[in-house]
């Protein structure tokens, strides 16, 4: 499995290279040694990748496929469409249980490292754990600025 993994993680970072990103600031050699704490997972289309109130126990990046991220509305069986992601970081680490379910619109390859091997990382390579950190913040920051340009459509 290391070998698919990877791969997974190097086409990940290379496709992603020179875009504000996870990866932007990992050399190949980074890559390479990051994949050591990364599993490789497939969801077929379709199929739901977490649902509401699942634990919230892995950083999960897309590394091809596209995901929706739709929440339930206080009118049961109705969901809003929080977004449509393509590669990057799909979620990220949370005391709390998740908050929305998530579902492939097309077959969706994932790389997912968990709260132990983010903490292994951390503690056994802590440039390397800076750097993935460093990304991951940049990554958020984007996000809420985009959900902040999306919010002021309304008003």
């Amino acid at each position: 499995m290391g070998l698919i993994v990877n791969d997974i993680v190097k086409d990940l970072g290379v496709s992603l290279k020179g875009e504000k990103s996870v990866f932007n600031f990992l050399s190949d050699e980074d890559l390479e040694d990051l994949s050591a704490y990364f599993e490789s997972k497939r969801i077929p289309e379709g199929g739901t990748l977490w649902k509401e109130e699942d634990p919230f126990n892995y950083i999960a990046f897309i590394v091809s496929g596209r995901v929706e991220i739709k929440k339930e509305t206080e009118y049961k069986g109705k969901n809003v469409i929080v977004g449509i992601y393509s590669k990057g970081a799909l979620c990220i680490l949370d005391d709390s249980l998740k908050k929305v379910t998530a579902i492939a619109l097309e077959d969706v390859a994932l790389a997912i490292i968990t709260q132990e091997n983010l903490d292994k990382l951390i503690a056994t390579n802590p440039v390397l754990g800076a750097k993935l950190l460093k990304g991951m913040l940049l990554t958020v920051s984007d996000r809420l600025r985009k959900s902040f340009d999306r919010l002021t459509v309304f008003f």
